[in-house]
Parts: C-alpha cells; structure tokens; sequence
C-alpha cells in the first residue's frame, strides 16, 4: 500500500537548470567527459578516462546492454497530413521484447501517436519501403484507438527489427527539440549496445568505451550485463506534489541465469552504470521476495510494483531472495527471468545491490534525481550547484558522476 512509502513532496528535488548547462549535442569524445566522485562527503573532479583507478579493485560493474531502437515512425495520409507513430513497447510483455522484435508480417504495439485526432478509427495508414531492392507494403490500423494500441502488418518475411530500421528514427529526449543527425545513431548507443528495445538510451554507459573497458578488465574488475528496456516514461516528469503518488513507468526487465549465479558468488563492491541498472538490480531483488512470500506469477508476467519494498516485512538476504529465483527458474526450465518493474527507489530505501552508483546529472523535480538522493542523501544539492559551477554539462549528452553510498 502507499501509505507505507514515505511521504515527501518533489518540490524539495528541484533546482535551477538553464539550457547553458544542458548538454544538446554529445562530447567529441565518449571517455573525455568529465567525471565527478562523491565518497565520504567529498568531492573531487576528473576526466571519465581516469575512471578505472577512482573504484575498488573488488568491484563488479553491471551495465545494461539494451539497444535503442528507431522508435518514431512517420506515415503521411494521402491528404498531406503527417501521423508520427512513438512506440513503446510490443504487446508481449511475458517475452522479451529483443524476441518480440524477431516477429515477421505482424506486430502490435504500445504507442504516443502524434496528431490522433486526425487518424480516424478504421482508417488504415499505408507506406511502401524498400530493403534490399524488394518493394514491402505497410499497412497501420489501430488496434485499440482509447489505448493507443497500433498493429504494424508487412508483406514479407522480414522481421521488424528490418522493417523498423528502415521507417523508423531514434527518438532522442524530447527537452533537446531537435532533429536526429547522423551522429546520433552512433553516440546514442552504448559501445556494448546488444538487445533491441529501449526507446530511450541508458545514458550514464555512453561515456564508456573499449578502452576503459579494457582497463577495468586488466585491474582485475568484473563486468556483467543485464537487459532493462528503457521506457519512455523516464522522462516523465512528476506532477504530483507527493512522489508517492507519481504514477510510476513500467520496465521490462531481462536477466539471463548465469548473470544472477554471478550476483551470488560476488563478495566485493558492487557498481551498477546507471539508474537503469541499479533499479533492474533491486527489481531483482524484489522478485526473490516476491516468490518467498509465495505469491503467483501471473500468466502475462511478473509485476514489481513500485510500493512493494517499502511493506513491512522479516529481512532476506540478497543470496536467499537470488535463490528463489533460481530454484524457480530450474523448475520450469527458464533460461531467462523476465518481469517488469514499476519500483520508485525514494529516501528511506535500503539498497540490496549498489555500493556506488555512476550516473549522469539528472532534470528537477524527477524520479531520477529522487532516487540518486536516496542514495547520497541531501548533498545532491551542493553536488549539483558546485557542478553548475565548475561547468558540469548536464543530462543525456552530458558529463558523469561517480557517487558513493552514503553510510547510515
């Protein structure tokens, strides 16, 4: 119930943010970025490049190797008027959305959909694209016109992760108010980008490259991967006055069974890349819980609502609530755990797998910044005025943190 979650007004997370400081465009460099490190109430600045020797030789970082897909379609009516399709995610939420992208002829999906009000119920949108010199004809028709459900159908057996990188564009955060160019569909993937289905980009990872990679490894740091679809909806912002009243956004969330073995087995410091990472890894946890406490899995799929960690419940250790899902796995020959979460990760919150966090500087007044204080506490505020400051750049293409968990 929400009742349980603590009660605390979004007005204390804002702060002055002017465009100046908003990063529009990427840095030349993914590593040249600058990072910033919180531990122990101080704070230093550096260069990302420099990242490998700022972390514990013990740790384990575990980033999320989702792949942004060109999201924004664009179908203009034979009257002149354009329709732009947004979408957000495929109406098979109990599969991975990496396999949903695999489906051939038809799919249905999710979606925004600009100018509605002129694509009239039982009107079919068409288009005709061209891969590989064969002619495909789309047709788009709603599915469900009051929930914005849309069904894409072509006429070949190309999958729609085909049909989808021709018509479709990668749809960069709405603040930028800009145009895709073509260096965006580099530098808005992560180097290590691998399953298709976020529509937006796990930001605090684009700083990353082979090399820095290749220096963790060579200190002896552990990386790991998970899959954690990032929704739209990242970019909500909070409306209501209490946080816990905020209508949180829905993630899928993807863990391959080795990954969860290697979560057991790890007695060292663990850094998750990113707010998408760290809320995957908790979900996780969660899940555990979930199957401990023994309730169902509904058949359409796990659900971690975003009140559930903050019931009053006994204490289970990570390994215990990791095991449940394993056994569970094991015995109905799983090879993935895939759910969904709607976790909101507020102060009070008492974090199972984040020993630091990297990530990047976050809008006023939303769900990330909020989450990022429940891991530092307050000193966000001097954090972000010292890094306005010092020339920080801000948001998506901007410059990174490294924040340490505050001891209680």
């Amino acid at each position: 119930m929400i009742q349980n979650m603590p009660d605390i007004s979004i007005q204390a997370f804002d702060y002055e943010l002017p465009d100046a400081h908003i990063a529009f465009f990427p840095s030349q460099q993914r590593d040249q970025s600058r990072l910033l490190v919180h531990s122990n109430e101080e704070t230093s600045h550096h260069s990302f490049q420099h990242l490998p020797d700022l972390v514990p030789t013990d740790s384990l970082f575990i980033f999320n190797n989702t792949k942004v897909i060109p999201a924004r379609i664009q179908i203009q009516k034979e009257s002149g008027t354009t329709i732009e399709i947004f979408l957000l995610k495929p109406l098979t939420d109990n599969i991975a959305t990496q396999q949903a992208m695999e489906q051939r002829s038809e799919i249905t999906w999710e979606c925004l959909v600009g100018n509605k009000k002129r694509w009239k119920l039982g009107e079919t949108l068409h288009k005709t694209i061209q891969i590989d010199s064969e002619a495909i004809a789309l047709k788009v028709t709603w599915h469900d016109r009051e929930i914005n459900q849309v069904q894409i159908h072509w006429s070949s057996e190309h999958t729609f992760a085909s049909i989808l990188n021709e018509i479709g564009k990668i749809p960069l955060p709405p603040y930028m108010e800009r145009d895709t160019e073509l260096s965006d569909q580099d530098r808005y993937q992560t180097v290590f980008s691998k399953e298709l289905g976020a529509v937006a980009a796990p930001t605090a990872s684009l700083h990353f490259t082979s090399e820095v990679l290749e220096q963790l490894s060579s200190k002896g740091i552990q990386q790991s991967f998970l899959t954690l679809h990032v929704g739209a909806g990242t970019f909500l912002p909070v409306k209501e006055d209490e946080i816990r009243n905020h209508p949180m956004h829905r993630e899928q969330l993807i863990f391959e069974r080795d990954f969860i073995l290697q979560l057991t087995e790890h007695q060292g410091t663990f850094i998750p890349v990113g707010t998408t990472a760290l809320r995957a890894l908790e979900s996780l946890y969660w899940s555990g819980i979930w199957l401990l406490e023994g309730h169902s899995i509904p058949e359409a799929g796990l659900i971690i609502p975003k009140e559930f960690a903050y019931h009053n419940r006994h204490e289970v250790n990570n390994t215990d609530a990791l095991q449940a899902i394993l056994s569970y796995m094991d015995a109905h020959l799983l090879s993935k755990w895939v759910a969904q979460t709607e976790l909101l990760i507020m102060p009070t919150y008492r974090f199972r797998f984040c020993d630091a966090l990297i990530t990047n500087f976050h809008q006023p007044k939303s769900t990330l910044l909020v989450l990022v204080s429940a891991l530092i506490g307050d000193a966000w505020k001097d954090i972000y005025e010292e890094a306005k400051q010092e020339g920080y750049r801000f948001l998506s293409y901007g410059d990174a943190c490294l924040f340490f968990k505050k001891e209680k």
